[in-house]
């Protein structure tokens, strides 16, 4: 079912015509009203006619307030009528983007709609800025209390914070709550999501701050970490390297990744090529290093005792943990045969 019944390049091409020739031009350019549907920047059309910027600009301005006083402007009520309801029914604040391709992935009648929505008196929009896509709304109120929740949400979250779609929603969905019921739909949820720049969805699909190396992945790092949490156990260096070229799409060597992985806190070496993530709660450092860890945690502990604490650490040979505890230089046996550290 379409979204909207009027054709929007016929409405338009009847509100244009109410303009005499050059401001037509003008209005065609800026917003790529013409068949080749290229927008044209203030300068670029004022080299056309030789004119300055903040002379095209004036043009733009005052065809604009033409075309709203004119009779062709009142007759096409039904259509910004239309558009009103579609922009309420998307959420009544949705990003720029959003919107256009929720009416039509033809790029033409997207510049279409556009120029509707600048015409429109019903419509309001909000440029970019570092928190927030373009965006349109119809509801000031409403547009306050998104962009209010939007940033009650960023607050709330960490840079290791990484939570799923719809764990997400529910924490957004508690900042809303206020909010008319015909709005608390996961679709339009999702559009007031897509709003914010300071929160963002990965690869995966789990969300997170936007700038969070959990999130915007810059490099091996990034991808393996995002791997071995979606793997959920520990998992050898050379599949964590096919998982990421398999899942990202990007070339990971194993030798690489194995090298990478050893320069990063948030891994931890668990056995021959074997790496776990450091918080799933393995305990850092070589063989020595963790029986070291278990002994002044625990106490004095006999050899089965160890063994078997440091097997939920490393996956390795007893006979390599009994190795180490055969070091007087780090350990020592008591007489009721139990071993602490040095």
């Amino acid at each position: 079912m379409a979204i909207i019944t009027f054709k929007p390049k016929q409405v338009t091409k009847r509100l244009v015509n109410a303009l005499q020739s050059r401001a037509k031009e003008v209005i065609i350019n800026r917003y790529g009203l013409s068949a080749e549907n290229k927008r044209m920047t203030l300068e670029a059309i004022g080299d056309m006619y030789s004119i300055t910027r903040e002379r095209v600009r004036q043009i733009e301005n005052a065809a604009l307030a033409n075309i709203r006083k004119s009779d062709e402007f009142k007759k096409e009520k039904a259509a910004f009528d239309e558009l009103e309801k579609a922009l309420k029914d998307a959420g009544g604040i949705v990003s720029e983007v959003d919107f256009l391709n929720h009416i039509s992935k033809d790029k033409s009648v997207q510049n279409h709609i556009n120029f509707l929505l600048v015409l429109g008196d019903a419509f309001r929009k909000e440029r970019e800025n570092d928190e927030f896509e373009h965006r349109w709304y119809v509801d000031t109120d409403l547009s306050k209390k998104v962009h209010e929740s939007l940033r009650k949400l960023y607050s709330n979250l960490s840079d290791d914070d990484l939570i799923s779609e719809s764990e997400l929603i529910s924490q957004f969905l508690e900042y809303v709550k206020d909010v008319s019921e015909e709005y608390k739909s996961e679709e339009v949820l999702k559009r007031w999501l897509s709003i914010s720049k300071t929160v963002a969805k990965n690869p995966l699909g789990e969300w997170g701050l936007a700038e969070s190396p959990n999130v915007k992945a810059k490099g091996i790092r990034d991808y393996a970490f995002l791997a071995m949490r979606k793997h959920g156990s520990p998992i050898h260096f050379r599949d964590i390297a096919k998982i990421i070229t398999q899942i990202f799409n990007k070339k990971a060597h194993p030798a690489t990744t194995h090298n990478e992985l050893i320069k990063d806190e948030r891994f931890v070496l668990v056995g021959r090529g074997l790496y776990a993530l450091s918080e799933w709660g393995y305990l850092s450092g070589v063989v020595k290093d963790v029986i070291k860890k278990v002994v002044e945690k625990n106490g004095p502990m006999t050899k089965d005792q160890i063994i078997e604490k440091v097997l939920k650490e490393r996956y390795v040979k007893e006979n390599t943990i009994l190795v180490n505890l055969q070091n007087p230089k780090y350990f020592k046996k008591s007489k009721d045969g139990k071993y602490s550290v040095v």
